[in-house]
């Protein structure tokens, strides 16, 4: 008898792993406010012990590593957090728990620990837009060739700053806002750290978890990334260079394995792959792992949830067959193909969004000299939707995201390198787009970045003209409804 009943408990199943069953906001919510909170439920009370600054992180794209004050209620099956600083308008705030996490009974979080991300709202305004001044990130008459620019709160003085990646000067020149509430930056400031030749997109997270912001690059012609730490004053120390596969471009930061720091996937066109590097931790990324995308000349790159588990996914753009691929994260560093369609034209940029306001991500590309872009609706389940296309004048080279208007929708701006021009579309809620603006470059635009530069609450925009080397600062037209990001 004795030995049936260890028998029994031997054979009896273990107890599953711990859950995320619910969470405010929801994923990928819209229009949250600057200063929500947050709740994640569990299926079971958690072990408050394992809830640390390491195995639960809250990012803003704006504000970065975010501070606040944690908290337990139901029985401990309740995780809150209220933010010590409110989010910027627009800003995109991601959310990971890591698989250290553990219930009250010692059962873990899946391997994949578990994320999620929200966007704040921005305040109304006319989507018309002044030109306030225009900024040269030069330091004397050599050409830096200004690939695009980063924008976050560098310094922690709650006004958003200005980061501009150069291609020819190989090196990040940052430009502090003047936090008088004008939209003007300060001077670059010098010497500029140097990054690797080439630079293409960036991305920005907490890399070495010291609750600062620093940078990745993506290097094409030295065919490395770059990883620049924040030192908190608007100062970066490129740690190193980081070898990848031949011609980089897209650059994407996820945790892929459930230690819910940022490691890294990069794009390689020639290489024809992509190339995963894992963070250590402190910043220290391994020797790359590289993979197919089932693609060919893999160019874009972003990430986000596509199919609704709780483990960031990979959108990948590629040159030579023109497809948009998604590639479903398993939560062990690999990646599963859940859709693979025609992408419209030559793909160049893509950003992530819901555009249609159902609660899943759609992809918004821009298609180089093919002279259009696309929308594509996300379902939910990791597929994509045929592309839409909209055509452009001349070769495309970025596309951004964000409500313009603050009617609730995200609105879409291109950067035509071709046509010297940037476009400005409003969103009519269900994802359809309607131009409503061109506005010149000075010579050849690059990218446009969507922010909120003098504090009133709603977006303006940031302009980056690639041959003059120049910013355009373009202040959004408030009609006072909000004030100093709040209602």
């Amino acid at each position: 008898m004795r030995l049936i009943v260890l028998l029994s408990l031997f054979l009896a199943p273990c107890a599953h792993a711990l859950s995320v069953s619910s969470h405010l906001p929801a994923r990928n919510a819209l229009n949250q406010a600057p200063d929500v909170a947050l709740s994640i439920d569990f299926d079971r009370p958690l072990d408050p012990t394992t809830i640390t600054a390491l195995s639960f992180r809250v990012f803003g794209q704006q504000r970065g590593p975010v501070a606040g004050t944690l908290s337990f209620s139901a029985g401990n099956t309740r995780l809150n957090f209220v933010p010590a600083q409110a989010f910027f308008p627009g800003e995109v705030v991601g959310i990971q728990l890591a698989n250290s996490v553990r219930g009250a009974d010692n059962t873990p979080l899946r391997q994949a620990g578990y994320g999620y991300s929200f966007t704040v709202r921005a305040g109304t305004a006319t989507a018309s837009f002044t030109q306030i001044d225009n900024v040269s990130v030069r330091t004397s008459s050599a050409l830096t060739r200004l690939y695009g620019g980063a924008f976050a709160d560098l310094n922690r003085d709650n006004w958003v700053d200005y980061v501009a990646i150069n291609e020819i000067s190989a090196d990040l020149r940052v430009m502090l806002n003047r936090a008088d509430g004008t939209g003007l930056l300060g001077p670059v400031l010098v010497p500029p750290p140097a990054i690797g030749l080439e630079a293409s997109p960036s991305e920005l997270g907490d890399f070495n978890n010291d609750g600062l912001i620093d940078i990745v690059t993506s290097n094409t012609s030295s065919d490395s990334i770059s990883v620049a730490l924040g030192l908190g004053n608007g100062r970066f120390n490129v740690l190193a260079q980081v070898p990848v596969a031949d011609t980089p471009h897209g650059i994407a930061a996820l945790d892929i394995d459930g230690d819910a720091d940022s490691d890294l996937v990069v794009a390689t066109e020639i290489g024809n792959t992509l190339s995963i590097l894992t963070n250590n931790g402190s910043g220290v990324f391994g020797n790359r792992v590289d993979f197919n995308s089932g693609g060919n000349g893999e160019y874009a790159l972003a990430t986000g949830d596509m199919n609704s588990d709780g483990i960031m996914d990979l959108v990948v753009g590629t040159r030579n067959d023109n497809r948009v691929i998604v590639l479903v994260g398993n939560g062990n560093g690999s990646f599963t193909s859940s859709a693979n369609v025609a992408g419209g034209g030559l793909l160049w940029k893509l950003v992530l969004g819901d555009v249609n306001g159902d609660g899943h991500l759609d992809v918004a590309s821009v298609n180089g000299q093919s002279n259009n872009g696309a929308i594509l609706l996300g379902n939910g389940s990791g597929g994509l939707s045929a592309a839409t296309t909209y055509a452009f004048n001349g070769q495309m080279v970025a596309s951004d995201l964000g409500d313009l208007d603050g009617d609730g929708d995200l609105d879409w701006v291109t950067s035509s390198y071709g046509a010297s021009r940037w476009y400005v579309l409003r969103n009519n809620g269900v994802g359809g787009f309607t131009q409503i603006s061109q506005i010149m470059a000075t010579a050849n635009a690059s990218c446009a970045s969507l922010y909120d530069i003098d504090n009133d609450g709603d977006l303006d925009m940031m302009l980056a003209d690639e041959v003059d080397d120049v910013v355009l600062i373009m202040r959004n037209g408030n009609n006072g409804v909000f004030a100093n990001g709040f209602e």
